[in-house]
């Protein structure tokens, strides 16, 4: 049940985590339920004890199941193990400790001192790991100090995502298509590149599913060429731009339009005119960017995969075979079969006429 809270809180909370919370009284009956709300709103705890509270239920000894470890810092809101000792609660049982640094076991440490039983799942436990799942970027960003970084691609059959001319649209069906929004919706950020921009000119928004909020728009334009007079300029919506040759000029006009322009040019030989990648995940993971969305082209495709920057594959295959065309990605050519990107499927899912596979590096998430 708190695992079903943390879902509702799938697109709301970025960049916080995604945490339900479930309260039950000292017979086992459940009398308080929550999730967390928005950045600086209320976390699952909060919102559990005021829903007990609401329909009269007493708390004083009973137990709280959450998903994830308590806070016990003070961030956008209170600690959250604070409340939950003085409302009385005798047990809590959580799925993870909190990766967050500032938590990190402090918040069952202090629930101890003030004599509350704390019990943590294995980290195998199968209702611990779809936990995790829920925050693979929290956990990634936590741990690993970069989002977690998942392609998103639509092709036929034959691997092809548009055809030679250019002509992309649509080759996967409208249910494809929605579900590739929701995708989208969950990220704190959408990233894609120069030549998307120029060829396509999107605007890379959630339309076609309810959300709360816009994720962020990420675009890597190593000279500055992105239109000031683009559809991704939308009230509201952080922009942030990489680039890697030195325009101040334009700089300042993005900037004009609400961008924010960041320079990271490469720092090995021959790639001073090319954005660092790496540093570009860096810097995204310090602006508290948990999932990184990417809807790009078969260049800036073929470049992270290369680099081995890419965590997860989110591919939609159309029945259909459009021969030659333009492919998902572009690196290579590998001389061996031992060189290919050696990838475990997640999950594969009929969504309408279409496939659905999530694939993943082998071992990938395993930090």
């Amino acid at each position: 049940m708190a695992i079903t809270q943390a879902r509702y809180s799938l697109l709301l909370t970025s960049p916080n985590p995604r945490v339900g919370c479930i309260i039950t009284s000292p017979d086992g009956q459940v009398i308080g339920q929550g999730h967390t709300q928005r950045a600086g709103g209320p976390h699952a705890e909060i919102m559990a004890l005021r829903d007990a509270a609401e329909k009269g239920h007493a708390v004083q000894g009973g137990t709280a199941y959450v998903t994830l470890e308590p806070c016990s810092h003070h961030g956008r809101t209170g600690p959250c193990c604070d409340a939950l000792i003085a409302a009385g609660i005798q047990k809590v049982l959580a799925t993870h400790t909190d990766p967050n640094p500032l938590v990190a076991g402090q918040g069952f440490a202090r629930m101890q001192a003030a004599g509350i039983e704390v019990e943590v799942l294995p980290v195998n436990d199968p209702l611990a790991q779809q936990s995790r799942e829920l925050n693979i970027g929290f956990f990634s960003r936590m741990i690993r100090h970069q989002p977690w970084v998942r392609m998103k691609m639509a092709a036929s059959l034959d691997g092809q995502t548009a055809l030679q001319n250019g002509v992309s649209q649509w080759i996967t069906a409208e249910a494809a298509r929605t579900d590739g929004h929701a995708w989208r919706a969950r990220a704190c950020a959408v990233l894609t590149g120069i030549g998307t921009v120029l060829a396509d000119n999107p605007k890379l928004d959630v339309r076609l599913v309810d959300t709360p909020r816009q994720p962020h728009l990420v675009v890597v334009d190593s000279r500055l060429e992105t239109p000031l007079d683009a559809a991704l300029f939308i009230a509201g919506r952080a922009c942030f731009i990489y680039a890697a040759v030195q325009n101040d000029d334009k700089k300042a006009a993005l900037e004009a339009r609400g961008a924010t322009v960041i320079y990271l040019p490469g720092q090995s030989p021959g790639t001073q005119n090319k954005v660092d990648l790496k540093a570009m995940l860096r810097d995204l993971a310090q602006r508290e960017i948990n999932e990184l969305h990417v809807e790009a082209g078969h260049k800036l495709n073929g470049s992270l995969i290369r680099e081995g920057l890419v965590d997860e594959f989110l591919v939609y295959l159309a029945p259909k075979l459009l021969g030659l065309g333009q492919g998902m990605a572009h690196f290579g050519p590998l001389t061996s079969l031992d060189q290919a990107l050696q990838l475990e499927f997640h999950s594969v899912e009929r969504i309408g006429p279409d496939l659905r596979l999530l694939a993943r590096p082998e071992g990938r998430a395993n930090f």
